[in-house]
């Protein structure tokens, strides 16, 4: 059976020479179901491959070598558009204007809460999605989800689903109508390769039921024997 392939998962970049900074944004991000990459400097950051790929960047300013501003300005010159969320212990308004001015999208000082740092950056994500696609939020039927502040409401009803049951549904929405494969979940939902002596998948597909399906009477998450689920209205 043909199945069309999964779009990217929702990736960040982190810029940042300070380890504990970094790693703190990094398992934050990490446990809110985004792929996280980092480098420490900016020239590490030019080396990489592809930067286009990723949905959002947070570059410190005050980085080894070349600094953050003049990163950004590279990164705007080649044409790369990614949303960059500037962090910096520099609080005055010239440096925040400065850091817009020259391609930042947003601007965040030292020391910072999580709670807003993901709030910025979802914003910023949001708005770089509505402008290039103009469409915000994933809708099935009456299940609706929305990526950024990550809800999920089917018949008006708001679920609350744990990060992994998220990404299991978004990407279930992102390909309605498909079949997914138990091997394409394993390495999207927990990046790695399937194992088919586990079960875990179908621990996980059974947990989404119950919240999405159970107290509803159209069923919307359907099994393939043999194949793998498909997410359909029929």
């Amino acid at each position: 059976m043909w199945v069309r392939l999964p779009p990217p998962a929702l990736h960040v970049l982190i810029v940042e020479d300070d380890e504990k900074i970094a790693s703190f944004i990094k398992k934050g991000l990490s446990q809110a179901g985004y792929t996280v990459d980092s480098t420490v400097s900016a020239e590490e950051c030019l080396q990489l491959p592809n930067l286009s790929v990723y949905d959002a960047m947070i570059i410190d300013i005050m980085l080894p070598g070349m600094d953050g501003i003049s990163l950004i300005e590279r990164m705007r010159t080649s044409g790369i558009t990614t949303p960059v969320l500037i962090l910096s212990a520099k609080q005055s308004i010239d440096d925040k204007v400065r850091g817009l001015q020259r391609g930042g999208d947003d601007y965040l000082t030292k020391p910072f809460s999580f709670a807003e740092l993901m709030a910025r950056i979802q914003a910023l994500i949001r708005r770089a999605n509505i402008a290039a696609t103009g469409k915000e939020k994933l809708k099935v039927a009456d299940l609706e989800l929305d990526p950024y502040s990550r809800e999920v409401y089917r018949g008006g009803k708001k679920i609350e689903l744990r990060p992994r049951e998220f990404a299991l549904l978004e990407y279930l929405m992102q390909n309605a109508g498909n079949v997914i494969t138990k091997t394409m979940i394993m390495e999207k939902v927990w990046n790695f390769d399937f194992d088919p002596q586990t079960n875990i998948v179908d621990v996980l597909v059974s947990r989404l039921r119950n919240k999405i399906d159970r107290d509803f009477e159209k069923k919307l998450i359907k099994t393939i024997r043999g194949v793998g689920y498909v997410l359909q209205v029929s």
